[in-house]
C-alpha cells in the first residue's frame, strides 16, 4: 500500500487524500468507505473524525497508511488513538508495532497500550507493559492506568503492590481505581479487605456499589450482598442483575420479586441481561409461570434467553415443554451452543428417549465440542446414567480426553444411583490411584458415601470419614449429612445421630436424612419426635420431609400419626401431595392390614396411580394373604408397568403362599414369555476385611461343607426350642422334606452359619440382603439370636431388623 502512495513532504492532509484517492479506491471496499467519509467531510481538517468510521482491521490499515503519508502519525495523540483502534480490532501485534514507533510517548499512549493488552486477554502483556512504563518512561501514571493493571493481576500479592502504587500517587480514592481494587480483592478471596476499602471511600458512585455487590455474589456471600443493598438509593441494570443472583443463592424469593417490581417501575426489565437473570430467578424457585411471562415479554431474545427458559423447564422436570422450546429456538434460527446441549441431554434422559440421546452425542462429536469442552462430555455421561445405561456411560467416560473431578463424580454417582454400589466404590478407588492431581470435593463424597450405604461397606465408609476429618470438611452440611446417612444405613444409628448434632441444621436436608434412618430401623416414634424437634427449631419441612416421615410411620404401624402428618402437610405447609406421598399412605394402610381402606384410598386419589401405588397394595395383599384383591392390584399394575419382573415375582409368590400352583405356573409362563428373569437373592457380610457374598441355594463357596454341617446342627437345636418350618414360604410345589431343605439354603441362613463359624462367640453379626426377608427366615433368626446369645443385624431391601434374645426390633411388623 505504502509503495503505491506517492511521496508527500508537506501540504495539508486533504491534498494528500485527494491525490491518492483513485489508488486507494482500488485497494479495498474499506478504503472506499473511508474515501466516501472524507468526501462527506471535505470542509473538516481534523483527522480525528476518520477514526469513528474504521470498524475493521482493513480500514484501520488504510487509515494508518494515510496517516504515515500525511505525517500526521507524528502526532502523539493520533498515534495513541491508532494503537487503541488496532486493539479494538483485535490485532495487538500491529498496536504494539505502532506504539513502538511513537517518538515522545505520553501517559495516554502508555495507557492505550496497557489497556490494549488487557482487552486481548493478555494479562502478562499488561504487567510487562506497566513495568516498562514505570521503569523507563519517567512519567507518572494517572487514574486511567490502574484499572487495567489491577484487572490483569494474577494474585492478591501483585494486587497489593499496585494498591500501594495507587496510594502513593494519590489515586486510591478515585472511583474507577477503588472499584477495580474492590473487584481484585473479591476475585481472590479478600472480601473483608474489599469491604473495608468500600466503607472508607469518601465518594461512592454506582460503579463502586456494583463492584462490592458483585464481589459478594461471586464469593458466595449472597446474604451480605442483600444486607449491603439496604443502603442503596437507586439501582441500575448491573445492580439489579447482581441482586437477583444474590436472591437466587440466598433463597430469598420475596426479595427477588421486589427487585423485579423495581426493574419494571424504572424500565430496567427491558434490558436483555436483566430479563435473562429474572428467568433464572423464577426457575430456581419453581415458578415456571413467571419464567414464561418474562420470556414472552422480551422484545429481543438471544441464545442466553433461550438457554435460560429451556433450563428452567428442565430443572423443574417438564421435559416436553423444554423440548418444545428447543424446537422453537431452532425455528427462530438461533444455533445451539454447549449449554443448550447440556440441558437437552438432561431433557431427553428425563423422557427416556434413547435414540434421541444418541443423536445428541453424535451432534456434539460432529461439532467437536465433545473433545473441546469437558462439560459436554460430563453431560453425556450423566445422560446415559439417568437412562440406566451405565455401560454406555462408562464407555463415554473412558473416551473423555481430560477428566476433571466432575467427570469422576459423575460416573461414581451414575453407578451408585443405578444400584451398582460396589462399582461406584471401585471407581472412587481408581480415581484415587489414577486421578493424578485431581482432588475429591464435596460432590465426590456426596457420591461415594451413598454407595457405601447401599453396599453396607461400613469399613470403607469409616476410612472416608477419617479422611474427611483430616481435611476438616466433615462438618460441611452435605458431606456431614451423607456421612450420617451412611452410618444410619450401615446399622450405626448412634454414630449417625452424633454426627447429625455436629453439622448445621438450618435446612431440612439433614433432618430428612435422620428421620429416614430412624424409619429404616423401625423407630417410627423417634422419627416423629425428630420431626417435632425440627419444627421447634424453626426449620421448615419440605415435600421430602413428609415422604420420609410417612414412610417411617408405615414401617412402624403408626396409622394415626401418618394421617396427621399427611393432613398437616397440606393444611399448614401448603404442599400438594405427590404420587410418593400417596404411595406411602397406601403402604401405611396396607401394612396395617387395612386393605379395603388402602384400595378405596387409591380410587379416591386425584392423581392417576402409578406402578408404585399398585405395587404397595400388591405387596400388602401378599403379606396378608388377600389373593382376590392382589389379583385386582396386579391387573392394574401390569397395565402401568408390564415389564417389571419384581411385580411378576410378587404375584407368583402370593399364589404360592396360598397354594394356588396353577396361578404360579401361569405367572411364571407369562414372565418367561416376556423374557423377564427373577433377580437372584443374595446376602453379604464383612469378615476379616473381606466381603463374603452368599446366593440362595449356591454350593460353590469354599467353606460350603462346614457351612452345611453348621446349619444341620443348628436346625436340630432350633427344633428343640420350638421352631416349626413354615412351608408357605417355599415357592415350589415339592414334598415337605424338600421344602425344608430349600428353606435351609436361603442366603441369609448361609451367611449366619458362616459368621458363627468364623467370628468369635457372642460378637454381633451384621448381614445385608438384597431382597425382603421371608417370614420363615425371620422366625429362624430370632431363635438363633437366643440360642447363640448373639445380636444379629439384618438389613433387607425394606428396613433393618435387630435380632437379640429371640426378639426382633420390628416387633414382627415389616
Amino acid at each position: 500500500m505504502l509503495r503505491q502512495v506517492p511521496t508527500c513532504k508537506g501540504g495539508r492532509f486533504r491534498g494528500v487524500l485527494q491525490s491518492v484517492g483513485a489508488i486507494v479506491r482500488e485497494f479495498s471496499t474499506s478504503a472506499n468507505a473511508l474515501q466516501d467519509c472524507w468526501n462527506q467531510s471535505r470542509e473538516i481538517d481534523d483527522v480525528h473524525i476518520l477514526f469513528r468510521y474504521c470498524t475493521n482491521l482493513q480500514s484501520a490499515k488504510c487509515l494508518h497508511a494515510r496517516l504515515v503519508v500525511s505525517e500526521a502519525i507524528q502526532n502523539v495523540c493520533i498515534s495513541a488513538k491508532l494503537v487503541n483502534l488496532y486493539c479494538y480490532t483485535g490485532n495487538v501485534a500491529l498496536a504494539r508495532h505502532t506504539f513502538d514507533h511513537i517518538q515522545n510517548r505520553d501517559v495516554y499512549a502508555w495507557n492505550s497500550m496497557i489497556s490494549g493488552h488487557g482487552r486481548a486477554g493478555d494479562s502478562s502483556g499488561v504487567i510487562r507493559c506497566f513495568s516498562l512504563f514505570m521503569s523507563s518512561s519517567g512519567l507518572r501514571p494517572d487514574y486511567r492506568t490502574f484499572p487495567s493493571v489491577l484487572k490483569a493481576c494474577r494474585n492478591v500479592f501483585d494486587g497489593n503492590k499496585i494498591h500501594c502504587l495507587a496510594l502513593k500517587f494519590g489515586f486510591v480514592w478515585d472511583v474507577f481505581v477503588a472499584a477495580s481494587l474492590i473487584h481484585l480483592y473479591c476475585r481472590y478471596g479478600g472480601v473483608g479487605n474489599a469491604r473495608r476499602l468500600f466503607d472508607e471511600m469518601p465518594i461512592r458512585d454506582m460503579g463502586s456499589w456494583n463492584a462490592m455487590l458483585s464481589g459478594y455474589c461471586q464469593s458466595g456471600n449472597a446474604k451480605e450482598a442483600l444486607a449491603l443493598s439496604d443502603g442503596l438509593r437507586a439501582m441500575d441494570s448491573v445492580t439489579v442483575v447482581s441482586l437477583l443472583s444474590a436472591c437466587t443463592e440466598a433463597g430469598d424469593f420475596n426479595r427477588g420479586v421486589t427487585i423485579h417490581s423495581y426493574s419494571i417501575k424504572f424500565g430496567l426489565e427491558s434490558e436483555l441481561f436483566v430479563s435473562n437473570k429474572l428467568i433464572d430467578l423464577y426457575a430456581e424457585f419453581g415458578s415456571l409461570r413467571d419464567c414464561q411471562k418474562v420470556f414472552d415479554r422480551m422484545i429481543v431474545r438471544d441464545l442466553i434467553s433461550w438457554n435460560s427458559i429451556i433450563k428452567a423447564y428442565e430443572l423443574n422436570e417438564q421435559p416436553l415443554r423444554a423440548l418444545s422450546l428447543f424446537q422453537e429456538m431452532r425455528f427462530s434460527r438461533i444455533q445451539p451452543d454447549c449449554l443448550t446441549l447440556i440441558s437437552l441431554a438432561s431433557v431427553l434422559a428425563q423422557l427416556g428417549d434413547i435414540r434421541a440421546c444418541g443423536s445428541v452425542q453424535g451432534f456434539t462429536l460432529r461439532k467437536g465440542w465433545f473433545l473441546e469442552d469437558i462439560t459436554i462430555g460430563n453431560a453425556v455421561v450423566v445422560m446415559y446414567a439417568k437412562l440406566g445405561l451405565v455401560d454406555l456411560a462408562r464407555a463415554v467416560f473412558n473416551w473423555l480426553p481430560n477428566k476433571d473431578v466432575i467427570s469422576w463424580n459423575t460416573i461414581i454417582s451414575g453407578y451408585a444411583q443405578n444400584g451398582f454400589a460396589s462399582e461406584a466404590i471401585e471407581m472412587y478407588n481408581v480415581m484415587e490411584e489414577e486421578g493424578g492431581e485431581i482432588t475429591p470435593n464435596q460432590g465426590t463424597w456426596a457420591s461415594v458415601l451413598p454407595a457405601c450405604s447401599q453396599a453396607g461397606a461400613l469399613r470403607q465408609g469409616m476410612k472416608l470419614h477419617g479422611r474427611l476429618v483430616k481435611n476438616g470438611i466433615y462438618l460441611d452440611v452435605f458431606v456431614g449429612t451423607s456421612l450420617a446417612d451412611m452410618y444410619g444405613k450401615c446399622g450405626r444409628l448412634d454414630d449417625a445421630l452424633s454426627l447429625f448434632y455436629q453439622i448445621p441444621r438450618v435446612t431440612s436436608v439433614p433432618w430428612n436424612t435422620l428421620i429416614a434412618c430412624h424409619g429404616f430401623h423401625g423407630h417410627g416414634e423417634k422419627a416423629v419426635m425428630l420431626f417435632r424437634e425440627m419444627l421447634d427449631e424453626g426449620v421448615k419441612p419440605d415435600h421430602i420431609t413428609f415422604v420420609t416421615l410417612l414412610s417411617a410411620c408405615s414401617h412402624s404401624g403408626l396409622v394415626d400419626e401418618g394421617q396427621w402428618c399427611f393432613d398437616m402437610m397440606q393444611t399448614e405447609y401448603g404442599i400438594t401431595p405427590s404420587l410418593k406421598h400417596y404411595g406411602c399412605m397406601v403402604d401405611l394402610f396396607g401394612r396395617a392390614g387395612q386393605l379395603e381402606t388402602a384400595f378405596n384410598y387409591i380410587k379416591s386419589m386425584p392423581l392417576q396411580p402409578d406402578a408404585s401405588i399398585w405395587g404397595a397394595l400388591l405387596s400388602a395383599c401378599r403379606v396378608h394373604g388377600n389373593v382376590d384383591m392382589g389379583k385386582v392390584a396386579s391387573e392394574h399394575l401390569f397395565e402401568v408397568e408390564p415389564e417389571h419382573v419384581g411385580y411378576h415375582v410378587l404375584l407368583s409368590n402370593m399364589y404360592a403362599t396360598a397354594g394356588k400352583w396353577e396361578g404360579v405356573d401361569e405367572i411364571r409362563s407369562i414372565a418367561r414369555g416376556k423374557g423377564l428373569r427373577k433377580t437372584p437373592g443374595w446376602s453379604s457380610m464383612e469378615v476379616n476385611n473381606k466381603v463374603e457374598v452368599f446366593y440362595t441355594g449356591n454350593q460353590t463357596h469354599p467353606m460350603f461343607e462346614e457351612i452345611h454341617r453348621e446349619l444341620t446342627a443348628l436346625h436340630a437345636k432350633l427344633k428343640m426350642v420350638g421352631y416349626v418350618p413354615d412351608h408357605r414360604f417355599v415357592l415350589q410345589d415339592v414334598e415337605d422334606d424338600e421344602k425344608e431343605h430349600i428353606l435351609m439354603s436361603h442366603s441369609e441362613r448361609l451367611a449366619i452359619a458362616y459368621a458363627l463359624i468364623t467370628t468369635p462367640a457372642k460378637t454381633t453379626i451384621q448381614i445385608f440382603k438384597n431382597l425382603r426377608v421371608c417370614g420363615d427366615c425371620h422366625s429362624v433368626t430370632k431363635f438363633i439370636s437366643r440360642i447363640t446369645e448373639r445380636e444379629i443385624i439384618v438389613r433387607d431391601s425394606n428396613r433393618f431388623h435387630h435380632f437379640k434374645n429371640g426378639v426382633c426390633s420390628c416387633g414382627d411388623y415389616w
